[in-house]
Parts: structure tokens; sequence; C-alpha cells
């Protein structure tokens, strides 16, 4: 196994525990996909990581001594996850949830989620990937009722990003539940699910009752799981607004799986910022609004960058919504700290009243790195407006 001497910043950062490696800590690196054991200046053993390019970072810390990767290690690993989330593996109005979560479960690179009876691998860099055959193997032996798998490919390099891996086939599109609510999902039909299975503790709120007779509308809406919720809590209406087609079909199939009419709720094909002076136009006023966009997004009319336009979301959405109305304001983006999510949305409100009235991260099945603010990704404010 390599070593590599790290830098007095990065040796602290280590000690503290963070696990992902950046690339900026380090000038040079002379391989990567592989092993290595790090150490500081003074020759000092850190631990165990492997090299590998991804999205964020360029490697992960997986051990604190020397550790060699076998079917033991990831058994040991796995048997840690399914212990953490019995209470989700017992519940029978939950059979959708995270099973394991990169750093979260002290392995970055990986996550695995459950879809019902199936497991979703995803593989975030060229190294987890090389060890998938040993992965699925040891993770078989810890979880050997879920009949069969699925994985997602989310790095560069490979001919497909989505296959069937091993055991049954699941249906081309099924029925899961989630606080007994039932979602219309896919697994072998490119990156997305049907789903985002981190926003369960949301979906919760708008069911116990925080939809209940308002006038809903839920911006960048997907398959408007989002607006499901809010009906099933008695929303007197839904507006479900998202620029791809396919949204429209995949939105109605979640309504259709709860028996619930629609009625009073409609799906809009259309480009937010479009749909902003559509609904000023016809006078609609809302008392939630939802707003929840990728991080990063790009049309043939503009770009959109959470880090730099979110606070254009909030000053469109605030000429939407009802007096004393309530907005959701969400953001996956990891390279942005809650204080800094705040700023943004803050720039937003401008002098408009307003307080904060909750905020909700990661699910524990999403089981974070609480060394690594990074590692708590997601970040979900509720704020009611005066």
């Amino acid at each position: 196994m390599k070593k590599l001497v790290v830098d007095s910043w990065t040796e602290k950062k280590l000690r503290k525990g963070v696990q992902l490696l950046d690339g900026k800590d380090f000038s040079d690196l002379p391989f990567d996909n592989q092993l290595a054991e790090l150490v500081s200046k003074r020759g000092d053993l850190l631990g165990t990581a492997y090299l590998s390019p991804q999205q964020k970072g360029i490697g992960w810390l997986i051990s604190r001594q020397r550790q060699v990767l076998d079917e033991s290690y990831f058994e040991d690993i796995f048997q840690k996850a399914r212990a953490k989330r019995q209470s989700l593996e017992q519940s029978e109005r939950t059979t959708a949830y995270r099973l394991f979560n990169q750093d979260g479960d002290d392995f970055g690179g990986l996550t695995v989620d459950r879809y019902g009876d199936f497991a979703l691998f995803s593989w975030y860099n060229a190294f987890v990937f090389s060890q998938k055959e040993m992965i699925i193997k040891a993770f078989r032996t810890v979880f050997p009722d879920l009949v069969g798998a699925y994985e997602k490919v989310r790095f560069r390099g490979q001919s497909y990003d989505s296959a069937h891996l091993y055991g049954q086939e699941a249906p081309p599109v099924f029925s899961i539940l989630e606080n007994g609510v039932s979602y219309q999902v896919f697994l072998n039909d490119g990156l997305m699910t049907g789903i985002f299975l981190d926003q369960r503790p949301v979906r919760q709120e708008l069911i116990n009752g925080l939809a209940t007779g308002k006038r809903v509308l839920n911006l960048f809406s997907y398959t408007a799981a989002f607006s499901v919720a809010a009906a099933m809590g008695g929303a007197a209406e839904t507006t479900s607004v998202d620029l791809a087609k396919r949204s429209l079909e995949l939105s109605k199939a979640h309504f259709e799986a709860n028996h619930l009419r629609t009625e009073n709720h409609r799906f809009v094909v259309m480009d937010v910022f479009s749909y902003f002076k559509y609904a000023r136009r016809h006078e609609q006023q809302f008392e939630l609004i939802i707003i929840d966009p990728p991080s990063f997004a790009r049309n043939k009319k503009q770009t959109f960058s959470v880090q730099k336009d979110y606070h254009k979301l909030i000053q469109e959405a605030l000429t939407l919504l009802s007096p004393q109305g309530t907005l959701i304001a969400s953001t996956n983006a990891s390279n942005m700290t809650v204080e800094q999510f705040r700023k943004e949305i803050e720039k937003g409100f401008a002098a408009q009243k307003h307080h904060y009235s909750k905020l909700q991260q990661l699910p524990s099945d999403f089981a974070v790195n609480k060394h690594d603010e990074r590692s708590n990704y997601l970040k979900v404010f509720t704020i009611k407006v005066k």
C-alpha cells in the first residue's frame, strides 16, 4: 500500500473527524483509484484512505488504522448500518429509506437505498465501483431478505448510468410506502427514482397539518411528492410546477396511487420564473409555497445556481404568498452551509417581516458525519411571513 504524506492543515481536519479528502489539500497526487496510508509530516499514521476523484473531493478516509478491504470489512460496516435502522426496518408504514449513507456509515463514495424488497446501490467514484463484486457479496450476506438490486453510476467514465445488479427484477413502476402514503417509483430508468427519500420528514410535516386547508404551490415539483403529501394532509388545493414534460405523468401517478381526485390539484409544465409571471397575471395567491430547486440548472433562457440565485426565488415567491403565509425553502447543496443558505434567503426577503419556525436536515437513516457539516447536506427552513 502506498503512503501519502499530508500537510498540517489536512492532518488537523482528519484528526477532527473529517473523512472527505479535498483536492486543494494535495499539491500533487501521483496515483489514484487505490488505497493509501495517510501519514503526517512527522511520520505518524493517520489512517487508511482511498484516492478516487468524484463530484466532491478526491477520496475518503475509511479507517484510523491500517485497513485491508475484504468481504469481512464490508460485512461489518453493513451490519452496523442495519442495526442503526431497526425502527424503520420494523415499520409497516415506511418501506423506502436509506440503508447505507457514505461517511455517515464510515465509507464514503457509496450509498444504498431500500425500495420495498429491492436495494439500490449508488457508486460515486471509480474506486468504489471497482470493489463492486466484493461489496455486493457482503451486502447479500447481511441483507439476505432483499430479493434483488439495482445500481446507479454517479461518476463519469462508464457506458451506462442505471442497471439491474442481481436477483429478481422489479416491475418497471411499483409502489412503496412512506409514512403510510403510497408513491410510485422506478429503479432502472436513468439516475432518478421518482422520489427523494431524504425529504421524508418534510412530507410528514405536510401530512401532519402544515398544509391543512391551504392553497399550496410546489415549485420544481419533479413528481409532485410534496403535493401528494399536502393533499393527504388536507390541502384545499395544490399547484405543481416543473419544466420537465415527463413530470406531468409521474405526478399524476402518485395521486392515483393514493386514490386522490385531481380536480383541485393542478400540474403545470413550465419554467418556474415564467410561471411567476403567469401567476401574477392571473392574480393567483397561495398560503404555502415550497421551493426546492436543483443546486444548478440550465435551460434555453438562463442558468440557475442556488448559491447565487436562490434569493430571486424568494423575491418572486413573496409576490404570490398570501398574508401570514408560509414558505418552505430547501436546498441539497453540500457546498453551502446552513448560515450561507440563510443569508441567501435573507437577501430575498429584504425588508419583508418573517421568522424561522423550523430547520430540518437529513433524517436519521441518512446518517451523517457529525464532524463535517458537508455530510448533513440538506437544509430546509420553514418560514412564517408576516
